[in-house]
């Protein structure tokens, strides 16, 4: 969503801007809160981005991110909690991760998460 805000250019942007024209595209609710984060984030962004459908939070949540990042640990990893609340949002939510980065790959290899990893520039 940062590089589609920035405009830059990806296979990742033009996923996340057909998902958008087509009214699929969904975001949890942790990366709503990092977004907004940004003190540079216009009041027009800000708005757009909270247009965009959240993905629910269900009953039992915390207890799975709790489950989900001790499970990361015993196999000597360093989850971030951010990447874990929106790893288990897209858990319980059978939803892709669509990112440039490589924090998601242990929810991949051991939870199962379906990734979408797009390097920039890469069609």
């Amino acid at each position: 969503m940062v590089a589609y805000f920035r405009g830059e250019r990806g296979r990742d942007v033009e996923l996340v801007d057909q998902a958008l024209a087509d009214g699929l595209l969904v975001l949890a609710p942790a990366s709503v809160a990092e977004l907004l984060s940004y003190p540079e984030l216009s009041p027009s962004l800000e708005r757009s981005l909270l247009e965009i459908m959240q993905l629910e939070i269900t009953s039992g949540y915390w207890e799975r991110v709790g489950r989900l990042r001790a499970l990361l640990f015993r196999h000597r990893l360093r989850p971030k909690l951010a990447d874990s609340l929106i790893a288990q949002s897209c858990l319980d939510h059978d939803t892709a991760v669509v990112t440039r980065d490589r924090d998601f790959a242990g929810f991949q290899s051991l939870a199962r998460l379906r990734v979408l990893h797009l390097e920039p520039g890469v069609q």
